[in-house]
């Protein structure tokens, strides 16, 4: 017996009465309304699930408080009408630091007219430039058990300083500061035909890639044709040295980034392409560099940079001064770093989501089918009322 009122009491607490199966009322809108509900439920239901395995990204701004270090700038520039030969990377920061002529983890392709690379020719010793009667710091003749070394025609550093081809020479006069402004009064550049390999790469084009790594100060990098030297304290280009009066510096960037890659990275100057129309001038682009830290959903942190950039040209016809011909890239680096984080839906999070989508749905759909058949009903009684 009290078994029996237990079972009373609880059907009591029942909040979902059970309506008597005879007593139920279908009506055709009410099962449209139920398909549409239904299919609504299950679209919501796959929203919130792609929602709840996809990671969302939550950004921050807080001040760069990382002092020293350097970055890493990687480069992908191709000059159509510059050869490789003649272009040539500096870089230097505000510090005063300056890396010339930079060849360490730089390449270059040679590239022909249409854009092809110029596959390298194999050495082969029998077209090696031969050194008859070589220029001798001892009467221009080897004596016994002595090697050849070559004049550096008055840029020696130290007595026993040799040079013994063109670059060499045109090294010495770089440290020295001087410009070589006739190769054929070199004996080592006349003899291994330093203006006849120029000219006949005349029409070649280059692509320069690699990556730079620079302190982590305001700087510059530019790609400009010639030897770079300083020379009353400015930094000067040996041009005359290709006996040239314009140097046409059309080029595509491939690639300019600072750091690693990171999810969502856009580097604005990437496939940025510039034709010149003054056979003589300078392009220079101001990059902004913004410190970037992305961290992802298990917590492993990407250290990079994102940045963004204006450009300019100057050219160097009459009036506008006169300007050195290349590709400067001027940087500076925000006092503002950027804290990119994944972060993912918690479960719960995702149930309760789920339990309000299914009880939304299925209690504004009951609202518009009880309106829709109480509405129908009052109106088929007024129009029977008027007949």
């Amino acid at each position: 017996m009290a078994g029996r009122d237990l079972v009373q009491k609880l059907k009591q607490l029942d909040a979902y009465p059970k309506i008597n199966e005879d007593f139920y009322s279908r009506t055709l809108s009410g099962g449209i309304i139920t398909i549409i509900s239904a299919s609504f439920m299950v679209l919501l239901f796959f929203s919130e699930l792609r929602l709840y395995l996809s990671p969302t990204i939550v950004n921050q701004l807080v001040v760069d408080t990382e002092r020293g270090g350097t970055i890493r700038i990687n480069l992908d520039v191709t000059f159509p009408a510059l050869a490789c030969s003649v272009v040539s990377l500096d870089a230097m920061d505000i510090s005063g630091e300056q890396h010339l002529d930079v060849k360490h983890d730089i390449f270059k392709k040679r590239l022909d007219a249409h854009g092809k690379v110029i596959e390298p020719a194999k050495q082969d010793s029998v077209n090696q430039p031969t050194l008859e009667k070589p220029l001798q710091k001892h009467g221009g003749r080897l004596e016994h058990n002595e090697t050849y070394c070559g004049s550096c025609f008055g840029a020696e550093t130290e007595e026993d300083h040799c040079c013994n081809n063109c670059e060499e020479v045109r090294e010495a006069y770089r440290k020295k500061g001087w410009a070589l402004s006739n190769p054929d009064l070199i004996d080592q550049c006349k003899r291994e035909g330093f203006l006849q390999k120029i000219k006949e790469e005349d029409g070649e084009g280059c692509n320069v890639y690699g990556t730079l790594e620079a302190n982590k100060v305001a700087g510059n990098f530019h790609f400009a044709p010639g030897k770079s030297f300083q020379q009353a304290n400015m930094h000067v280009h040996d041009l005359m040295a290709f006996g040239k009066e314009s140097f046409n510096v059309s080029h595509k960037i491939n690639e300019i980034s600072f750091g690693v890659h990171f999810p969502g990275v856009v580097n604005p100057l990437d496939k940025v392409e510039r034709t010149q129309i003054p056979m003589h001038g300078m392009y220079q682009y101001f990059i902004k560099v913004v410190p970037t830290v992305y961290t992802d959903v298990k917590g492993r942190k990407i250290i990079s940079n994102q940045f963004a950039v204006t450009d300019h040209f100057k050219g160097g016809g009459p009036g506008e001064g006169h300007s050195l011909p290349g590709v400067f890239f001027f940087y500076d680096l925000s006092p503002i770093k950027v804290q990119f984080t994944e972060k993912t839906m918690s479960f719960f999070h995702f149930l309760t989501n789920v339990c309000a989508i299914v009880g939304g749905v299925f209690t504004v759909s009951g609202i518009i089918d009880a309106f829709l058949y109480y509405g129908h009903k009052q109106l088929k009684a007024k129009l029977g009322k008027n007949t």
